[in-house]
Protein backbone atom coordinates (compact mmCIF):
# COMPACT_ATOMS: atom_id res chain seq x y z
CA UNK A 1 0.00 0.00 0.00
CA UNK A 2 1.19 3.49 -0.86
CA UNK A 3 -0.23 6.83 0.20
CA UNK A 4 -1.03 9.63 -2.21
CA UNK A 5 -1.54 12.29 0.42
CA UNK A 6 -4.42 11.03 2.55
CA UNK A 7 -5.52 8.57 -0.17
CA UNK A 8 -4.31 4.95 0.26
CA UNK A 9 -3.38 3.22 -3.01
CA UNK A 10 -3.53 -0.55 -2.63
CA UNK A 11 -1.69 -2.89 -4.98
CA UNK A 12 -4.46 -5.47 -4.72
CA UNK A 13 -6.96 -3.01 -6.16
CA UNK A 14 -4.51 -1.90 -8.87
CA UNK A 15 -4.14 -5.50 -10.05
CA UNK A 16 -7.90 -5.96 -10.21
CA UNK A 17 -8.35 -2.71 -12.13
CA UNK A 18 -5.53 -3.58 -14.54
CA UNK A 19 -7.23 -6.90 -15.26
CA UNK A 20 -10.58 -5.21 -15.90
CA UNK A 21 -9.02 -2.66 -18.27
CA UNK A 22 -7.29 -5.38 -20.29
CA UNK A 23 -10.49 -7.42 -20.41
CA UNK A 24 -12.48 -4.47 -21.74
CA UNK A 25 -9.87 -3.69 -24.39
CA UNK A 26 -9.69 -7.26 -25.67
CA UNK A 27 -13.45 -7.77 -25.54
CA UNK A 28 -14.04 -4.56 -27.51
CA UNK A 29 -11.69 -5.78 -30.27
CA UNK A 30 -13.37 -9.18 -30.42
CA UNK A 31 -16.88 -7.73 -30.31
CA UNK A 32 -16.07 -5.34 -33.15
CA UNK A 33 -14.72 -8.25 -35.21
CA UNK A 34 -18.04 -10.05 -34.69
CA UNK A 35 -19.91 -7.11 -36.17
CA UNK A 36 -20.80 -5.44 -32.89
CA UNK A 37 -20.68 -1.82 -31.81
CA UNK A 38 -17.89 -0.84 -29.39
CA UNK A 39 -20.33 1.07 -27.20
CA UNK A 40 -22.08 -2.21 -26.37
CA UNK A 41 -19.03 -3.43 -24.44
CA UNK A 42 -18.93 -0.44 -22.12
CA UNK A 43 -22.68 -0.56 -21.52
CA UNK A 44 -22.72 -4.26 -20.63
CA UNK A 45 -19.45 -4.09 -18.68
CA UNK A 46 -20.85 -1.45 -16.35
CA UNK A 47 -23.44 -3.95 -15.13
CA UNK A 48 -21.13 -6.98 -15.17
CA UNK A 49 -18.28 -5.36 -13.22
CA UNK A 50 -20.44 -4.03 -10.39
CA UNK A 51 -22.37 -7.27 -10.04
CA UNK A 52 -19.16 -9.29 -10.38
CA UNK A 53 -17.35 -7.51 -7.55
CA UNK A 54 -20.38 -7.85 -5.28
CA UNK A 55 -20.76 -11.52 -6.21
CA UNK A 56 -17.09 -12.26 -5.64
CA UNK A 57 -17.17 -10.76 -2.18
CA UNK A 58 -20.45 -12.46 -1.26
CA UNK A 59 -19.08 -15.87 -2.24
CA UNK A 60 -15.97 -15.33 -0.13
CA UNK A 61 -17.92 -14.20 2.93
CA UNK A 62 -20.59 -16.91 2.62
CA UNK A 63 -18.08 -19.75 2.21
CA UNK A 64 -15.77 -18.50 4.99
CA UNK A 65 -18.21 -17.04 7.55
CA UNK A 66 -15.98 -17.95 10.50
CA UNK A 67 -13.57 -15.23 9.42
CA UNK A 68 -16.18 -12.56 10.08
CA UNK A 69 -19.02 -13.82 12.27
CA UNK A 70 -17.49 -16.00 14.99
CA UNK A 71 -16.42 -14.96 18.47
CA UNK A 72 -13.53 -12.53 18.31
CA UNK A 73 -14.11 -11.72 14.63
CA UNK A 74 -15.32 -8.36 13.35
CA UNK A 75 -18.35 -8.50 11.02
CA UNK A 76 -17.49 -5.09 9.58
CA UNK A 77 -14.36 -6.70 8.08
CA UNK A 78 -16.65 -8.43 5.59
CA UNK A 79 -16.83 -5.09 3.79
CA UNK A 80 -13.05 -4.58 3.67
CA UNK A 81 -12.58 -5.83 0.15
CA UNK A 82 -9.16 -4.16 -0.03
CA UNK A 83 -7.78 -6.74 2.43
CA UNK A 84 -8.39 -9.48 -0.12
CA UNK A 85 -11.11 -12.05 -0.55
CA UNK A 86 -12.89 -12.26 -3.89
CA UNK A 87 -14.32 -15.64 -4.90
CA UNK A 88 -14.13 -16.06 -8.67
CA UNK A 89 -17.17 -18.35 -8.61
CA UNK A 90 -19.38 -15.63 -7.18
CA UNK A 91 -17.81 -13.01 -9.42
CA UNK A 92 -18.57 -14.96 -12.60
CA UNK A 93 -22.04 -16.05 -11.44
CA UNK A 94 -23.31 -12.64 -10.36
CA UNK A 95 -21.25 -10.91 -13.04
CA UNK A 96 -23.12 -13.09 -15.53
CA UNK A 97 -26.39 -11.80 -14.11
CA UNK A 98 -25.14 -8.24 -14.61
CA UNK A 99 -24.08 -9.06 -18.17
CA UNK A 100 -27.51 -10.57 -18.84
CA UNK A 101 -29.19 -7.37 -17.65
CA UNK A 102 -26.90 -5.24 -19.81
CA UNK A 103 -27.38 -7.46 -22.87
CA UNK A 104 -31.14 -7.52 -22.43
CA UNK A 105 -31.27 -3.73 -22.24
CA UNK A 106 -29.13 -3.38 -25.39
CA UNK A 107 -30.72 -6.15 -27.49
CA UNK A 108 -27.57 -8.30 -27.46
CA UNK A 109 -27.40 -12.08 -27.49
CA UNK A 110 -25.79 -13.07 -24.19
CA UNK A 111 -24.11 -16.15 -25.66
CA UNK A 112 -22.46 -14.09 -28.41
CA UNK A 113 -21.22 -11.54 -25.91
CA UNK A 114 -19.96 -14.27 -23.55
CA UNK A 115 -17.96 -15.89 -26.37
CA UNK A 116 -16.41 -12.52 -27.25
CA UNK A 117 -15.55 -11.79 -23.61
CA UNK A 118 -14.22 -15.21 -22.54
CA UNK A 119 -10.50 -14.69 -23.37
CA UNK A 120 -10.51 -11.25 -21.74
CA UNK A 121 -12.19 -12.56 -18.59
CA UNK A 122 -9.66 -15.31 -17.95
CA UNK A 123 -6.77 -12.96 -18.83
CA UNK A 124 -8.14 -10.51 -16.25
CA UNK A 125 -8.14 -13.32 -13.68
CA UNK A 126 -4.49 -14.01 -14.46
CA UNK A 127 -3.55 -10.36 -14.03
CA UNK A 128 -5.64 -9.95 -10.88
CA UNK A 129 -3.94 -12.95 -9.25
CA UNK A 130 -0.87 -10.80 -8.67
CA UNK A 131 -2.88 -8.98 -6.04
CA UNK A 132 -2.42 -12.13 -3.93
CA UNK A 133 1.35 -11.69 -4.13
CA UNK A 134 1.10 -8.13 -2.85
CA UNK A 135 -1.31 -9.26 -0.14
CA UNK A 136 1.02 -12.09 0.96
CA UNK A 137 -1.76 -14.68 0.61
CA UNK A 138 -2.98 -17.86 -1.08
CA UNK A 139 0.28 -19.79 -1.12
CA UNK A 140 0.92 -23.53 -1.07
CA UNK A 141 3.01 -25.81 1.08
CA UNK A 142 6.66 -25.29 2.11
CA UNK A 143 9.17 -25.71 -0.73
CA UNK A 144 12.80 -25.16 -1.68
CA UNK A 145 12.12 -24.71 -5.40
CA UNK A 146 14.05 -21.89 -7.12
CA UNK A 147 10.76 -20.04 -7.79
CA UNK A 148 9.61 -20.35 -4.18
CA UNK A 149 7.55 -17.54 -2.66
CA UNK A 150 8.86 -15.80 0.44
CA UNK A 151 6.09 -15.06 2.94
CA UNK A 152 6.65 -12.15 5.33
CA UNK A 153 5.06 -11.02 8.51
CA UNK A 154 2.90 -8.00 7.73
CA UNK A 155 1.97 -4.85 9.58
CA UNK A 156 -1.73 -4.76 8.68
CA UNK A 157 -1.94 -1.08 9.63
CA UNK A 158 0.69 0.18 7.19
CA UNK A 159 0.55 -2.73 4.75
CA UNK A 160 4.33 -3.14 4.83
CA UNK A 161 6.25 -6.37 5.32
CA UNK A 162 8.13 -6.75 8.60
CA UNK A 163 10.70 -9.16 10.06
CA UNK A 164 9.33 -12.47 11.32
CA UNK A 165 7.74 -12.23 14.74
CA UNK A 166 6.45 -8.70 14.25
CA UNK A 167 3.11 -9.63 15.79
CA UNK A 168 1.01 -11.60 13.35
CA UNK A 169 2.58 -15.02 13.82
CA UNK A 170 -0.08 -17.64 13.21
CA UNK A 171 -1.83 -15.58 10.57
CA UNK A 172 1.25 -15.02 8.46
CA UNK A 173 3.92 -17.70 8.75
CA UNK A 174 7.36 -16.64 7.58
CA UNK A 175 9.15 -18.98 5.19
CA UNK A 176 9.24 -20.19 1.60
CA UNK A 177 6.15 -21.69 -0.04
CA UNK A 178 4.66 -22.84 -3.34
CA UNK A 179 3.56 -19.72 -5.31
CA UNK A 180 0.11 -21.03 -6.22
CA UNK A 181 -1.00 -17.54 -7.27
CA UNK A 182 1.75 -17.67 -9.93
CA UNK A 183 0.68 -21.09 -11.17
CA UNK A 184 -2.88 -19.90 -11.59
CA UNK A 185 -1.81 -16.66 -13.24
CA UNK A 186 0.24 -18.55 -15.84
CA UNK A 187 -2.56 -21.08 -16.38
CA UNK A 188 -5.09 -18.28 -16.93
CA UNK A 189 -2.94 -16.34 -19.39
CA UNK A 190 -2.12 -19.45 -21.41
CA UNK A 191 -5.81 -20.37 -21.46
CA UNK A 192 -6.66 -16.88 -22.73
CA UNK A 193 -4.24 -17.36 -25.66
CA UNK A 194 -5.71 -20.82 -26.39
CA UNK A 195 -9.24 -19.39 -26.46
CA UNK A 196 -8.21 -16.72 -28.97
CA UNK A 197 -6.67 -19.38 -31.24
CA UNK A 198 -9.64 -21.72 -30.90
CA UNK A 199 -12.03 -18.88 -31.71
CA UNK A 200 -10.07 -18.08 -34.85
CA UNK A 201 -9.69 -21.58 -36.21
CA UNK A 202 -12.85 -23.42 -35.14
CA UNK A 203 -16.54 -22.71 -35.51
CA UNK A 204 -18.01 -23.62 -32.14
CA UNK A 205 -21.63 -23.80 -31.04
CA UNK A 206 -23.52 -20.99 -29.35
CA UNK A 207 -21.79 -20.00 -26.11
CA UNK A 208 -19.29 -22.84 -26.45
CA UNK A 209 -16.14 -20.74 -26.42
CA UNK A 210 -17.25 -19.53 -23.01
CA UNK A 211 -17.89 -23.16 -22.06
CA UNK A 212 -14.32 -24.04 -23.08
CA UNK A 213 -13.09 -21.22 -20.85
CA UNK A 214 -15.10 -22.56 -17.92
CA UNK A 215 -13.88 -26.14 -18.42
CA UNK A 216 -10.28 -25.02 -18.91
CA UNK A 217 -10.26 -22.79 -15.86
CA UNK A 218 -11.89 -25.33 -13.54
CA UNK A 219 -9.51 -28.08 -14.69
CA UNK A 220 -6.54 -25.89 -13.76
CA UNK A 221 -8.11 -24.69 -10.56
CA UNK A 222 -8.58 -28.30 -9.45
CA UNK A 223 -4.87 -29.19 -9.31
CA UNK A 224 -3.81 -25.74 -8.13
CA UNK A 225 -6.33 -25.88 -5.29
CA UNK A 226 -4.73 -29.13 -4.13
CA UNK A 227 -1.43 -27.27 -3.58
CA UNK A 228 -2.89 -24.45 -1.51
CA UNK A 229 -2.50 -24.42 2.26
CA UNK A 230 -4.57 -21.34 3.09
CA UNK A 231 -7.70 -21.56 5.20
CA UNK A 232 -10.59 -23.36 3.49
CA UNK A 233 -13.64 -25.36 4.50
CA UNK A 234 -13.62 -29.05 3.50
CA UNK A 235 -16.39 -31.44 2.44
CA UNK A 236 -15.60 -35.18 2.35
CA UNK A 237 -11.89 -34.42 2.42
CA UNK A 238 -11.93 -31.97 -0.48
CA UNK A 239 -11.69 -28.22 -0.29
CA UNK A 240 -14.96 -26.43 -1.05
CA UNK A 241 -13.49 -24.86 -4.18
CA UNK A 242 -12.61 -28.33 -5.50
CA UNK A 243 -16.26 -29.36 -5.30
CA UNK A 244 -17.28 -26.11 -6.95
CA UNK A 245 -14.77 -26.74 -9.76
CA UNK A 246 -16.14 -30.24 -10.37
CA UNK A 247 -19.77 -29.12 -10.52
CA UNK A 248 -19.06 -26.09 -12.69
CA UNK A 249 -16.91 -28.18 -15.06
CA UNK A 250 -19.74 -30.70 -15.49
CA UNK A 251 -22.24 -27.91 -16.13
CA UNK A 252 -20.02 -26.38 -18.83
CA UNK A 253 -19.43 -29.79 -20.43
CA UNK A 254 -23.19 -30.45 -20.63
CA UNK A 255 -23.75 -27.04 -22.22
CA UNK A 256 -20.94 -27.68 -24.74
CA UNK A 257 -22.43 -31.00 -25.87
CA UNK A 258 -26.02 -29.77 -26.04
CA UNK A 259 -25.17 -26.65 -28.07
CA UNK A 260 -22.41 -27.97 -30.28
CA UNK A 261 -24.53 -27.58 -33.43
CA UNK A 262 -26.29 -24.30 -32.60
CA UNK A 263 -24.90 -20.96 -33.70
CA UNK A 264 -25.63 -17.28 -33.18
CA UNK A 265 -26.48 -15.93 -36.63
CA UNK A 266 -26.04 -12.39 -35.33
CA UNK A 267 -24.68 -10.87 -32.11
CA UNK A 268 -27.97 -8.96 -31.80
CA UNK A 269 -31.54 -9.97 -31.05
CA UNK A 270 -34.29 -9.68 -33.70
CA UNK A 271 -35.69 -6.64 -31.88
CA UNK A 272 -32.34 -4.81 -32.09
CA UNK A 273 -31.98 -5.76 -35.75
CA UNK A 274 -35.47 -4.50 -36.54
CA UNK A 275 -34.67 -1.20 -34.82
CA UNK A 276 -31.49 -0.88 -36.90
CA UNK A 277 -33.43 -1.57 -40.10
CA UNK A 278 -36.02 1.03 -39.20
CA UNK A 279 -33.36 3.63 -38.46
CA UNK A 280 -31.60 2.88 -41.74
CA UNK A 281 -34.88 3.13 -43.67
CA UNK A 282 -35.53 6.67 -42.46
CA UNK A 283 -31.90 7.71 -42.69
CA UNK A 284 -31.44 7.85 -38.94
CA UNK A 285 -28.01 8.16 -37.38
CA UNK A 286 -27.92 6.09 -34.21
CA UNK A 287 -24.46 5.81 -32.67
CA UNK A 288 -25.53 2.73 -30.71
CA UNK A 289 -26.68 0.89 -33.83
CA UNK A 290 -24.61 -1.99 -35.21
CA UNK A 291 -21.93 -0.83 -37.67
CA UNK A 292 -22.72 -0.94 -41.35
CA UNK A 293 -21.75 -3.91 -43.47
CA UNK A 294 -19.11 -1.86 -45.28
CA UNK A 295 -17.50 -0.69 -42.07
CA UNK A 296 -17.37 -4.17 -40.59
CA UNK A 297 -16.07 -5.75 -43.78
CA UNK A 298 -13.20 -3.26 -43.94
CA UNK A 299 -12.24 -3.81 -40.30
CA UNK A 300 -12.57 -7.60 -40.50
CA UNK A 301 -10.43 -7.71 -43.65
CA UNK A 302 -7.69 -5.66 -41.96
CA UNK A 303 -7.82 -7.68 -38.74
CA UNK A 304 -7.95 -11.16 -40.29
CA UNK A 305 -6.01 -10.85 -43.54
CA UNK A 306 -4.09 -14.13 -42.95
CA UNK A 307 -7.45 -15.95 -42.87
CA UNK A 308 -8.92 -14.11 -45.88
CA UNK A 309 -8.48 -17.15 -48.15
CA UNK A 310 -9.84 -19.65 -45.65
CA UNK A 311 -12.49 -22.03 -46.99
CA UNK A 312 -16.01 -20.97 -46.11
CA UNK A 313 -18.05 -23.26 -43.89
CA UNK A 314 -21.34 -24.75 -45.08
CA UNK A 315 -23.19 -22.69 -42.50
CA UNK A 316 -21.66 -19.41 -43.59
CA UNK A 317 -22.29 -20.07 -47.30
CA UNK A 318 -25.96 -20.67 -46.61
CA UNK A 319 -26.54 -17.46 -44.68
CA UNK A 320 -28.56 -14.70 -46.27
CA UNK A 321 -27.38 -11.16 -46.61
CA UNK A 322 -27.39 -9.06 -43.46
CA UNK A 323 -30.22 -6.57 -42.91
CA UNK A 324 -29.35 -2.94 -43.58
CA UNK A 325 -27.19 -1.46 -40.84
CA UNK A 326 -26.16 -4.86 -39.46
CA UNK A 327 -22.91 -6.73 -40.08
CA UNK A 328 -23.01 -10.44 -40.95
CA UNK A 329 -19.53 -11.77 -40.30
CA UNK A 330 -18.34 -15.17 -39.12
CA UNK A 331 -17.90 -14.64 -35.36
CA UNK A 332 -14.92 -16.98 -35.03
CA UNK A 333 -13.06 -16.58 -38.33
CA UNK A 334 -13.16 -12.79 -37.91
CA UNK A 335 -11.97 -12.85 -34.30
CA UNK A 336 -9.49 -10.32 -33.01
CA UNK A 337 -5.94 -10.17 -34.29
CA UNK A 338 -4.40 -9.77 -30.84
Amino acid sequence: MWHLGPLPIRAYALCIVAGIIFCLWLTARRWRARGGNDNDVWDVAGWAIVFGIIGGRLYHVITDPELYFTKGAHPVDAFKIWDGGLGIWGAIALGGVGAWIGCRRKGIRLTAFADAAAPGIVAAQGIGRWGNWFNNELYGGPTSLPWRLEIHDIDVVTGHSQPCGFGNVGQYVCGYYQPTFLYESIWDLVLAAVLVLVGRRLTLGRGNLFAVYVMGYTAGRGWIEALRHDHANHILGLRLNDWTSILVFLGAAIWFVRHRHSHDESPYTPKRLAAAQAAAAVGGDDESAPPSSAETTAESTADSAPEATAEATPESSAETAAPPGVAQTDPDQAADSS
